[in-house]
């Protein structure tokens, strides 16, 4: 397979790795919030995710450095696509009344 398709495909299954643990994330905050039990939703979510991270680490890095960096990077960037997205649009500030 040509190198740069390659490349291309590791860092967008790294991108794909990423919008997965940080998506999940954020999901399990606001599960978690409304639910009776999470600490389950935590640590379940946690061992999810760790798993299918490193698993998909492993496949898409094919024993070479190169690749792991590459998906690494795709990551990295995945991580910063779900902040902005997640992000609150607008936060008021809170007022106390002094009486």
């Amino acid at each position: 397979m040509n190198d740069l398709l390659m490349t291309l495909l590791v860092l967008l299954g790294g991108s794909c790795l990423g919008l997965l643990f940080f998506g999940g994330l954020w999901f399990t905050s606001k599960k978690m919030l409304d639910s009776k039990n999470p600490a389950l939703w935590y640590i379940g979510s946690l061992f999810i995710r760790v798993g299918i991270t490193l698993l998909g680490f492993y496949y898409m890095g094919q024993h070479s450095l190169k690749y792991m960096l590459i998906c690494l990077l795709g990551f990295i960037i995945a991580r910063f696509v779900v902040v902005r997205m997640t992000k609150i649009k607008e936060m008021k500030p809170i007022t106390i009344d002094k009486q």
